[in-house]
């Protein structure tokens, strides 16, 4: 039976196209196809977030909504003036992003609008919330579990915890990236690197992304190349100070956020190696990009990460001496790096292209409206 085009919102991202990464790079990624396909998508967008003046992004519709600009409402208040739009103006179905947004979403469950939230990893536990943060984070997802018809989960991991933390099924549509190629490697000059000069971080810097523990470990490497760290911190604080002026190693250098997509994957190709700390999220953008770009990625041995990268990288324990010995062991065995670089890409192209991610959402969206289970 021929499938009717559905009319699809998405809504808790800061909008279309991204600027940024995150929800933006799915929303732009994930919409644009399904438009593709023949589908009516509107994503809500932030006024302030990308150009106001222009209606739709590549087939996109653009609805631009005021916020309250402020750090603990944004994301809240332009949600649920969102929902409400959508209350007043029901599409067939709604993707919700950011489990934050959970306990808004009585909005389209007491209007009868079929809808499914993404939410994420386990952000309860990440560093720069202040206690407050953390327990409302905890909340909403609980909460997600009870008001949605259907949560997605980007990672076998966070449906195996959602299951066995509040015995709530999940719908699995994990996260996408595009293979990459170097095209403009003199971008590096802007940052005063060489190719395969430098080991390569991008994390922004909180204590669960093990950028301290990197940084030690890479202290006893025997080595003349770099460790560059991309990021910062959206709420710097006294944990990243002490960090940064605790590294005397000249070898070892901070910059702020690349958020040009093209310059950041120049910076990636070229790295010697990627080394990826993260241990509380699910699918990470930037270890999916990494491995897009062809980068030798080397990553906390966590479930999560072990998931995404399968044979594609090395893991490394989360302890100085055993992140300290893949590193030299990279140094010291560049046959195994160039190996590892050739099986980053495939690993993309065999479980995490965009076409497949806008697959499982279409298929989601189809259950929903259909009313059919979610989860199978």
């Amino acid at each position: 039976m021929e499938r009717r085009p559905l009319r699809i919102a998405f809504v808790g991202s800061r909008g279309v196209p991204a600027l940024y990464s995150g929800f933006e790079t799915a929303a732009t990624e994930i919409c644009q196809r399904l438009v593709e396909r023949g589908h009516d998508v509107t994503v809500y967008c932030r006024k302030g977030y990308g150009d106001e003046s222009e209606p739709t992004y590549r087939g996109i519709k653009k609805r631009y909504l005021t916020r309250l600009n402020v750090k603990v409402a944004d994301t809240l208040s332009h949600t649920f003036l969102s929902l409400m739009d959508c209350a007043m103006n029901p599409p067939d179905v709604i993707l919700v992003v950011n489990p934050a947004n959970g306990p808004l979403c009585v909005i389209p469950r007491l209007r009868g609008i079929p809808f499914a939230i993404n939410v994420d990893g386990l952000e309860w536990k990440r560093g720069k919330w202040p206690w407050i943060g953390q327990r409302y984070f905890y909340f909403a997802s609980w909460f997600c579990t009870k008001i949605a018809p259907a949560i997605i989960a980007d990672n076998r991991g966070i449906q195996d915890f959602y299951q066995k933390q509040w015995g709530s099924g999940s719908y699995y549509a994990s996260y996408g990236a595009n293979v990459e190629e170097f095209a403009n490697p003199s971008v590096l000059g802007e940052y005063g690197l060489r190719p395969d000069g430098y080991f390569l971080v991008v994390a922004r810097l909180e204590p669960e992304n093990n950028a301290e523990l990197i940084v030690r470990a890479f202290e006893a490497v025997n080595t003349d190349k770099q460790l560059i760290i991309v990021g910062g911190s959206n709420y710097p604080g006294g944990w990243q100070r002490r960090l940064q002026e605790s590294v005397r190693d000249a070898r070892i250098r901070f910059l702020d956020g690349i958020y040009d997509q093209t310059k950041l994957t120049e910076v990636i190709c070229n790295s010697y190696a990627y080394i990826h700390g993260h241990m509380v999220g699910g699918t990470n953008p930037i270890l999916l990009k990494a491995l897009g770009c062809g980068a030798c990625v080397l990553y906390a041995d966590v479930d999560f990460n072990a998931e995404v990268v399968q044979g594609a990288g090395i893991p490394f324990l989360l302890n100085v001496d055993g992140a300290r010995q893949v590193f030299q062991r990279m140094v010291d065995q560049p046959a195994l790096r160039a190996e590892f670089r050739a099986r980053a890409p495939q690993r993309i192209r065999d479980a995490y292209t965009w076409d497949m991610v806008a697959d499982a959402y279409e298929e989601l969206c189809y259950r929903l409206v259909e009313g059919r289970p979610p989860y199978s």
